[in-house]
C-alpha cells in the first residue's frame, strides 16, 4: 500500500513549532504530549516525529532507531506517568474504519480510572 502523508495535519504543525503543546517529554525520533481534550485524568499521545500515517506504514517504514525510540518513549510516558501499577490504555486508530481523525500515527495513553470494557458487544 502507498501512504500518503498530510504535512499539514495538525501534529506536523506541533511537530514545526506552529501549534504549541504540553509536551510530556521529547526525544531524539518522537514527542508526547497531554491531549487537549483528555478522555482520563491520564491521557497523553505519543508521536513519532517522522512523516508516518499509520502503525502500519511505521512498522513497515522507519529506521529501526526510530522504532526503538517510539517504543521506549511510551515506556517513559507510563513510567513518568505512574500507570504500569494500575493500568493503562494504549490505543493506535488507523484509518476510516479504525476512527482516526489525524493522518500522522500517535497512540493514546489513557489512565487513571476504570476505563470499562474496549469494545461493546455488536
Amino acid at each position: 500500500m502507498a501512504y500518503t502523508y498530510d504535512s499539514q495535519n495538525i501534529f506536523a504543525k506541533i511537530l514545526r513549532g506552529e501549534i504549541p503543546n504540553d509536551t510530556v517529554l521529547e526525544t531524539a525520533h518522537s514527542l508526547a504530549f497531554r491531549d487537549i481534550r483528555p478522555q482520563a485524568p491520564v491521557h497523553v499521545l505519543v508521536i513519532p516525529k517522522g512523516p508516518y500515517v499509520s502503525y502500519d506504514h511505521f512498522a513497515q517504514e522507519a529506521s529501526e532507531a526510530e522504532i526503538v525510540d517510539f517504543t521506549r518513549a511510551v515506556g517513559r510516558v507510563c513510567e513518568m506517568e505512574g500507570v504500569a501499577e494500575g493500568g493503562f490504555r494504549m490505543i493506535a486508530n488507523a484509518g476510516r474504519d479504525g476512527v482516526q481523525e489525524v493522518p500522522h500515527l500517535h497512540v493514546h495513553i489513557l489512565a487513571g480510572r476504570g476505563l470499562g470494557r474496549m469494545l461493546a458487544p455488536a
